[in-house]
This record gives C-alpha cells, sequence and structure tokens, in this order.
C-alpha cells in the first residue's frame, strides 16, 4: 500500500488551487440598471418597432446587428416585452413571422439579468421542439445570436447522437435545446443532471408538442421541472385547450395573437390553389409538375416514409433533370442534416419530405409546396404550406385532393379561414409514368417490394385517419392505385376484408343467434318475429364437435343422390324421405375401375361432396367443405397435389434426357454377375438398333419413291414443251397410273444420278456439231455397258439376282 502523501507520479506535481472558481460574474454589467428599464416598460401604451426601442443587453444588441435584425415583426413586437417583464405566454402567429427570435431574445437576456452562468449555475432554460431538424436551427439561431459576448454554454439533446458525450457535458449546460424524448431520456438515466433552478420553459410548435404524439413525454419532463418557472409557448396554431393549460401549470398567461384578426391564417403572399386529382394520377401528375418547373425549388410532402422512398427511387431513375433529395423519420440523423443542408443551400432542387420537415424549418426561397398526400387537418396543411412565402416572400401552395376528400378537406379549412382556390392541370402537359415503372419494378424485385410497401403504408394511413368524412376509403380506386405504381397486382391487406372477422369474434354467442335469425326471417319473410328462449334451445347445435363442414359431409343431398343412382345403377329415383336404417343411398359396381372419378375427367358427385379433377395431378380431390372449396382457389396448394415431374438434362444435340445415376456397389450386386448383366445390356441395345434400322430403311424407301415422283413429274414436263405431239394428252387414260407407279417404282437412286447427267448440255463456242455427236455416242455406248445391279431387300430378291449372274 503507498503511504499517505505520496504520489505514484515520477515528476513533481503542481501546486493545486486553495480557492475552487465561484460563478463567472460580469462585473462590467450594470444588472440594476437593467432590471430598472425592464420594470419601466410601457407594454399597453408603449410602441416598439426596433430591437432598438427595447432595453436589451449590449452583447444581444451586437448580435442582433451582426444577424441583420433590425427591425421586429408583429409577434416579436408584442411576445418579447412580456417575456422581458417575466409573464406566461401563448404565442399565436403565421408561419414564417419570426417566432424563434420571440422566445430566444428572452432566455438570452433574463438569464444575463440573473447572471445565470458557470458550470456551477446549472440549467437555466430548456427549449422543446418536436423534430430534430427545428431543434437544430433553432440551436444555430441561439449560437448566431448569442456568440457576441454572452458566456453562458448551451447544448443540443437529440436523438442520433452519442448518449455517453451528452452525458459528460449535460452537468455543465445553461441553455438546452432538446427533443421530448431525449430530453426525458437524460432526466430519468442521467444521475448528476438536475433541473430545480430552471428558470424559463420554452415549447417551439406547441401545438404539436402537446398532442398525443408526445403527451406522455411532456407529462413526465414537467414532472421533473419546478412549479415556479417561466413557460412561454409558441406555434402557428396555438391551443386554448385548459387541459393542456393545466398540464404546464401556467400562471395567469398572456394570449399573444397578432393574426387572429386577419381574413386568412396565411400570409398574404401566399398563393394556395388545389387540383382534383384521384389517386392513381398523383404520380403522373407531379412528375409533369415536375417536368414543367426545372428550374424551381419544390418541396413535396407525402403521408409515409415508404411512399417517400419509392417516389425518390423511381424518379431518380428516369432523371427528371432536377436535383431530387429525400427525408423522412426512418432516416439516419447524419443523411437528414445533410439533406436539410443540401436544400437549403440549392437553387433549383425537388424534396420529397414526410411531416418530419413541415414544422418549423426555414428552407430559404422554396417557390413551391406540393401536398401529393392529403393532410391529416387544417393545422398540418397550415404547417406545410407555410415553408414556403416566409418574411413577406411570394410563394405557391399546391394541394392534391381526390373527389372524396375535396367537400371535407375544404370545410375543414374553410373553418381555419385558409382561402383555397380551384385550378386545373393542362392535359397536353400531363405525362403518363405507368409504363415506365412497371419496366422498373419488373427489372428490380428490391424496387417492387418497396411499392408494395409503400402502397400498404399509404392505405393504412388512411383508414387510421381519425376524420372519416374525409377519408373514406371505400372509395379510392385502390385496384388502380396499385396499377399506377407499376405493381402487377394489388397488395394483399387484411383490414380491407369486409368480412368484420373481428367483429364477429368479439361478438357473444346470443347477438350472433340473434343476428343469424334476423338474416333468417328477412330471407324467408316469416310471420313469427319474436323467438323465446325455448325456441333458442331447441334449435341450439353443439357448434364445438359438429361443425359446419363436418355436417356437410354427413348431409342426404336429394338431388345428386338420384343422379349418381341412376347413373350407376340404373335403378329408380331414391326417395329422400325414406327414414330406414339400412336405406341404400347409393350402390357402387365392383367391376367399375374407374368408380367416382369418371371417364371424361370432369368432376362428379359423391355422397360427401364432388370429386374435382386437375390437370396435372394423377388423383383427384374431394371438395365436402368451404375450406376444400377455397383451396381450388389457391396455386400455391394445389401445386402440392400436383405430381412431381421428372428430372431431364440435355445432351450437346440439344436432346432431353434423364440424368445417368450411378448404383451403389449392393445394388449392383443384387442385379447378378457382371457378365450376366454385360449380356442383358448387349440384347437390349441389339433390339434397340434392329428397331432404329427397320425405322431408317423405311425412311430412305420413302425417300426412294419422293425422287422417283419428282423425276417422272420432271419428265412429263419436258414432254410437254419439247414432244412433236404437243396437242396430245400424255397421260394414258386407259392404264392405271398407280400401276405405271408402282411398275417404274424399281428404278434405283443411281439410275436417277444417270437421266440427269444425260441432260443436254449447251455447245461451247469452240466446239463443233461432230465433236458434240461423238461425245454423245461414246457417253451412249457407256451407258449401254453400264449393269445397274439393285440391292437385295428380301430373299426372294437374293435368289433372282443369283439366277441372273449364273447365267
Amino acid at each position: 500500500m503507498v503511504a499517505p502523501g505520496i504520489t505514484g507520479r515520477t515528476r513533481p506535481t503542481k501546486v493545486k488551487k486553495q480557492a475552487a472558481q465561484q460563478k463567472r460574474k460580469r462585473d462590467d454589467v450594470d444588472v440594476e440598471k437593467l432590471e430598472q428599464a425592464v420594470n419601466d416598460l410601457d407594454i399597453k401604451n408603449g410602441t416598439f418597432s426596433d430591437f432598438t426601442n427595447l432595453p436589451l443587453s449590449d452583447p444581444t444588441k451586437q448580435g442582433l446587428k451582426a444577424c441583420h435584425f433590425a427591425v421586429m415583426t408583429d409577434v416579436q413586437r408584442k411576445a418579447i416585452p412580456l417575456a422581458l417583464k417575466g409573464h406566461d405566454i401563448l404565442g399565436a402567429a403565421k408561419t414564417g413571422s419570426g417566432k424563434t427570435l420571440s422566445f430566444i431574445i428572452p432566455v438570452l437576456e433574463n438569464l444575463y439579468r440573473l447572471q445565470h452562468v458557470g458550470a456551477d449555475a446549472g440549467l437555466g432554460a430548456l427549449i422543446l421542439s418536436p423534430t430534430r431538424e427545428l431543434a437544430i436551427q433553432i440551436f444555430d439561431v441561439l449560437c448566431k445570436v448569442g456568440k457576441h459576448g454572452h458566456m453562458f454554454a448551451a447544448g443540443l439533446l437529440i436523438g442520433g447522437k452519442s448518449l455517453e458525450a451528452e452525458r459528460q457535458a449535460l452537468t455543465r449546460m445553461n441553455i438546452l435545446v432538446a427533443t421530448p424524448g431525449r430530453m426525458l431520456q437524460h432526466l430519468s438515466q442521467t444521475a448528476a443532471f438536475s433541473v430545480d433552478d430552471l428558470k424559463m420553459l420554452v415549447l417551439d410548435e406547441a401545438d404539436r408538442i402537446l398532442d398525443m404524439g408526445f403527451q406522455r413525454d411532456v407529462d413526465a419532463i414537467v414532472d421533473y421541472l419546478p412549479k415556479d418557472r417561466q413557460t412561454l409557448l409558441f406555434s402557428a396554431t396555438q391551443s386554448k385547450k385548459v387541459s393542456d393549460l393545466a398540464r404546464l401549470s401556467l400562471h395567469d398567461p398572456e394570449y399573444v395573437s397578432v393574426h387572429a384578426e386577419d381574413k386568412s391564417a396565411t400570409p398574404a403572399s401566399l398563393q394556395q390553389n388545389y387540383i382534383i386529382c384521384p389517386v392513381e394520377e398523383k404520380l403522373d401528375t407531379l412528375w409533369s409538375f415536375i417536368q414543367a418547373s426545372k428550374k424551381s425549388k419544390i418541396l413535396c410532402f407525402f403521408s409515409s416514409a415508404k411512399v417517400v422512398r419509392f417516389v425518390f427511387e423511381s424518379f431518380r431513375h428516369m432523371q427528371p433533370g432536377i436535383p431530387l433529395l429525400h427525408i423522412h423519420g426512418r432516416q439516419k440523423q447524419g443523411a437528414r442534416l445533410d439533406t436539410t443542408a443540401k436544400f437549403s443551400s440549392s437553387k433549383n432542387s425537388c424534396l420529397f419530405a414526410t411531416d418530419v420537415a413541415a414544422r418549423g424549418l426555414d428552407f430559404p426561397a422554396v417557390d413551391f409546396v406540393i401536398q401529393v398526400d392529403c393532410p391529416d387537418d387544417a393545422d398540418t396543411y397550415i404547417h406545410r404550406v407555410g415553408r414556403t412565402a416566409r418574411y413577406n416572400r411570394e410563394g405557391r401552395g399546391v394541394l392534391f385532393l381526390t373527389s372524396s376528400e375535396e367537400e371535407g378537406m375544404l370545410k375543414r379549412l374553410e373553418a381555419k379561414n385558409v382561402p383555397v382556390e380551384l385550378i386545373n392541370v393542362r392535359q397536353k402537359k400531363r405525362q403518363s409514368i405507368k409504363e415506365q415503372l412497371q419496366n422498373q419494378c419488373f427489372q428490380d424485385p428490391a424496387l417492387k417490394y418497396l411499392g408494395q410497401k409503400a402502397f400498404m403504408t399509404y392505405v393504412k394511413s388512411v383508414y387510421l385517419q381519425k376524420d372519416k368524412e374525409v377519408f373514406k376509403l371505400k372509395e379510392y380506386d385502390l385496384e388502380a392505385f396499385a396499377a399506377s405504381l407499376g405493381l402487377p397486382g394489388t397488395p394483399r391487406i387484411k383490414f380491407l376484408n369486409d368480412n368484420n372477422s373481428r367483429q364477429k369474434k368479439q361478438a357473444s354467442r346470443q347477438t350472433m343467434e340473434l343476428s343469424e335469425s334476423d338474416e333468417e326471417e328477412d330471407t324467408a319473410k316469416k310471420t313469427k318475429t319474436v323467438r323465446t328462449k325455448y325456441d333458442r334451445m331447441f334449435e341450439r347445435q353443439n357448434q364445438d364437435v359438429f361443425a359446419d363442414h363436418y355436417k356437410k359431409l354427413v348431409r342426404d343431398r336429394p338431388d345428386d343422390l338420384s343422379a349418381a343412382a341412376d347413373d350407376f345403377t340404373g335403378s329408380a329415383t331414391i326417395n329422400a324421405a325414406d327414414d330406414d336404417f339400412l336405406s341404400i343411398k347409393r350402390r357402387i359396381p365392383a367391376n367399375d375401375e374407374e368408380g367416382d372419378f369418371g371417364d371424361d375427367g370432369d368432376t362428379s358427385t359423391t355422397p360427401g361432396g364432388r370429386v374435382v379433377h386437375i390437370t396435372g395431378a394423377s388423383q383427384p380431390i374431394v371438395i365436402d367443405s368451404n375450406r376444400r372449396e377455397k383451396l381450388l382457389q389457391s396455386k400455391k396448394k394445389l401445386t402440392k397435389l400436383m405430381d412431381k415431374g421428372k428430372r431431364l438434362v440435355f445432351d450437346d444435340d440439344g436432346i432431353a434426357r434423364e440424368p445417368y445415376e450411378l448404383k451403389d456397389e449392393a445394388d449392383f450386386k443384387a442385379e447378378g454377375l457382371p457378365e450376366v448383366q454385360r449380356q442383358k445390356f448387349i440384347e437390349e441395345a441389339r433390339a434397340v438398333v434392329q428397331i432404329a434400322d427397320v425405322e431408317d430403311k423405311a425412311t430412305a424407301k420413302a425417300k426412294r419413291k419422293e425422287k422417283l415422283r419428282k423425276r417422272k413429274e420432271r419428265e412429263r414436263g419436258e414432254a410437254e414443251v419439247d414432244g412433236d405431239d404437243a396437242g396430245v394428252e400424255l397421260e394414258d387414260m386407259g392404264e392405271d397410273p398407280l400401276a405405271n407407279f408402282l411398275a417404274d417404282a424399281q428404278f434405283t437412286d443411281e439410275e436417277d444420278e444417270v437421266v440427269e447427267k444425260t441432260k443436254k448440255k449447251e455447245k461451247k463456242w469452240f466446239e463443233s456439231d461432230s465433236e458434240g455427236d461423238e461425245q454423245s455416242s461414246k457417253k451412249k455406248r457407256k451407258k449401254a455397258r453400264r449393269h445397274v445391279v439393285e440391292e437385295p431387300e428380301t430373299l426372294e430378291d437374293m435368289e433372282t439376282l443369283a439366277a441372273g449372274l449364273l447365267g
């Protein structure tokens, strides 16, 4: 053990400081003067147009000047003086009206006057944001304004970052910008993190944070925070619910709504339109719009991340001529940051996004906001379209609505004072990309799978919408929509079945019986409307044992039985009313090998069901229940019932044969001695060769007959042209043509060659008539000497040939 006072270092250590450093306090700050100036503010009668009219500290003024902020907006003019005096605020203003500075400046100033700086001061202000991108944007503005003299320590807590690195730096932070999920994680898991000295709580996009998506997280965070704090809530569509305000423990909040009296809830410089577009034409219309606006900055919103990915991948392969980007909640944090940075810095680009980019993000100079999928409600529409026409700039928003969504959505927008006008699409500029998407899905299975997922997530998003007056799933043409995505068929979705299986499972037995009885009364038009418990008792069946498909196995069907009896026994029609204990229902003859299956392969009827013959299966199947009936509609299950094919291989000539398989030594010995097997193989091969030899001879004989026929036809044609008796018919009607054909059929192939060689050749210019005659005479003498010998085919031919040679 090391002796006390001795360390393990070989070099001498430095002398430690005797006193710990206290809070960093500014000696050059006159806090009392600033406090007096803030207390003297006359909020009701005072007019504040510039930031210089407010009692702000020098570091804040320098930061505003460096960022070129001089004139205050309406919401800043009303909210900042109230926040400086310590009031709780509910701020509602249009998108792009400068709400971020409305809470950043009070945070900096209030902590500055309290001298809440240094690692030992603890957390002084907490700013919550619903999305990571918005939190990063708020943090950037905070750093730009506060880096000119403020000595606070600010931190950013969002998902996708290192949790351990955040824990180490968390205890030194004075201002935190965080998302609710990550903030709650640190509050519950980081032991050294304390929020007991919190002065201010800010909720940006408060309506989104207070809704069902973040309700649990926000409630848990508020439980950790002290009650005596200042709370600021800002959003484009502010919530006034008493329950929401009570959850946050607001003390006499001031409601700041600078645009409440305006005719529109959106900026006046924003032009808003909508078009009627069926779901199957959305992608065609979007592609046509992008082709017509290649020099613009476009932001397109979709309902789900899978749809965003599919549209991005499919459009990217078709090369629209404009840079394409995509962002959604399932991306990694680095990819999302890169996407927002690229889209912000680009002049001409198109960004496909979900609602993760719908709130608070400040993309400069966005020309068009296209809402391809209908938003959930009017508030979501306002936040989406607010990404353009910011800070009094011009912009345009286009909303795609189906005919079923039009009426309900327009009512919701009208209630929120959102003016939207109907426009039409020029049919000349519309292009169809259905075939291109089909080719892509056919060539790329991954894209096809992504398209199926996009279809399913879109349908599910519509199915889960609360506002059923706007989203009517049954009125969508889903088959056409699947075809427009390039899919070969409509993907199967479980919740689209109309059989109400879940309601049937949850319903009681009495409810099911009552519903069945009601259906029977409607169909049969029974006069009895009241059923007593005794009626139900006698009609009750043991459903656990004798199910419907079992009852079909033993049910008597008189029509089928009578037809079967007539076919197989020839007897009279069986009376179905007979209740004999041993009555004959069907008689099958013993000599009938095929039985119920019939001779022609058609379906036949049995007492338990009907027999169906399937092409490709040697054995028929019996359909005796609904389950077996559904089996006929499943190709996958029918393939299991079909006969398995034989494996074939192809040789060099392309002829198919079964593959050779080597036998085991035991199997080889079981078949006999090798010499016996060899002799057996030779005999089988000899038999095969003999059969092939007979076929080859027959083929050769047929070829000779065909050549003889052609020669006869050629000779007849020459005789008609060169003969003296041209007017006389060559064919002798008195003779039998068949007899002549058979008589001449004894010529061989050699004779055909001789005849062909004896054709008259044209004389050359140097040959005389006498030379030609001499040559022809020589050929005739050679022909006379030549003796043609036929090949004997039978024993009689051989005897005739031998007799001729002997003289």
